[in-house]
């Protein structure tokens, strides 16, 4: 894991990375330019949020607000700027992106800082396939602002140029474990622990204490299948488990699977993307399990944004979006091994 690094500002130690910020100026322009092409319209929303995100396994940062006419109480620094972006798709924005500084508490490696910035999009009355498309044409153009010929990382290398590969998570399973994963999940929305074991024990791949499905689900992933994607060019994994997309919408060809996407460069995970869930009170329910998944695990729990679910019962159009993480994106450009060689400064 990295340290912080105290004394960055030493012109010395500064200069190492001057092509890479010039490189990053670059590629923020180049994205600026492909959704003004697109006609998407560029938003900043607040990072002071009543809710910071759901997820069960992501840590925020809480501060206190006490102001003229708010109401006292507990705000958190947003790990996503996702709930407010939906609210302005209901108030009638179809097409919107945001390059957003986000932050999450307890990360810090190669590639994880607890401030960074997320490049969000979002297209009214779209799928995620057309999300797809989208980020062919955006890698394409960020790796021509770069003057690279390839993205790299780790030795590896990807050309976004080049015919992408298209993968679901079940062919990925079955191509690299030979494992069945749908199923190891009868009740798609309460996956088997004992049935994912049994099915990963040839590979010599064990539950932890205390794992459930989606832990050993990653320990499978990430020591098999990860390393294999983003080789040679961009990867779509697609069409996830529903117990693995609390905001996405259910995929109409088989309700066990959700529309969602994530592309892989280099064996380096990029963009998580949804075909976006629209019915508030499925939304609450699916919040209250991440609730309570966050309870069991950690002893407390997020907020629900009771706006954010204001907004979907008023009504979103259908939608889909995607997070991308855009000093990631630099770093595959440029061939920058960690992530403080893209930030003009660290979080000390």
């Amino acid at each position: 894991m990295s340290a912080p690094a105290g004394g960055w500002w030493r012109p010395e130690r500064f200069a190492r990375k001057r092509e890479f910020l010039a490189a990053r100026g670059r590629i923020a322009a180049a994205v600026r330019s492909f959704f003004a092409a697109r006609d998407f319209v560029e938003v900043e929303t607040p990072a002071l949020q009543v809710s910071p995100g759901l997820e069960p396994h992501l840590m925020a940062f809480e501060t206190q607000i006490d102001e003229p006419g708010v109401s006292p109480g507990t705000r958190y620094l947003h790990t996503s700027p996702e709930f407010a972006m939906k609210k302005l798709l209901v108030a009638g924005v179809p097409r919107l992106f945001q390059l957003a500084r986000v932050f999450r508490n307890g990360e810090r490696g190669a590639t994880h800082h607890p401030e960074f910035t997320l490049l969000e999009w979002y297209r009214a009355d779209a799928s995620y396939r057309d999300l797809m498309a989208d980020c062919e044409g955006l890698l394409r153009d960020a790796l021509a602002a770069a003057g690279g010929a390839a993205f790299r990382w780790q030795g590896k290398s990807a050309d976004p140029g080049a015919p992408w590969q298209r993968l679901s998570v079940a062919e990925a399973f079955e191509r690299w474990c030979g494992i069945d994963l749908l199923a190891t999940a009868p009740d798609p929305e309460h996956p088997s622990l004992e049935r994912l074991a049994a099915a990963a024990r040839p590979l010599g791949i064990a539950p932890h204490e205390g794992d459930e499905w989606e832990d050993l689900f990653f320990r499978i992933f990430l020591a098999r299948i990860e390393p294999e994607l983003g080789i040679g060019a961009p990867t779509i994994l697609y069409d996830y488990p529903i117990s693995m997309a609390a905001l996405a919408r259910p995929k109409p060809e088989d309700p066990r699977l959700a529309e969602r996407f994530e592309v892989y460069a280099c064996g380096l995970e990029l963009a998580n993307a949804f075909g976006e869930l629209t019915d508030a009170a499925e939304q609450r329910r699916r919040f209250q399990q991440d609730q309570a998944k966050k309870r069991a695990r950690y002893g407390f729990a997020y907020p629900i944004d009771e706006d954010f679910l204001a907004a979907l019962a008023q009504g979103m159009p259908p939608s889909a979006g995607i997070a991308l993480g855009f000093d990631r994106l630099v770093m595959l450009a440029t061939g920058a091994a960690d992530i403080e060689d893209v930030l003009w400064a660290p979080v000390m």
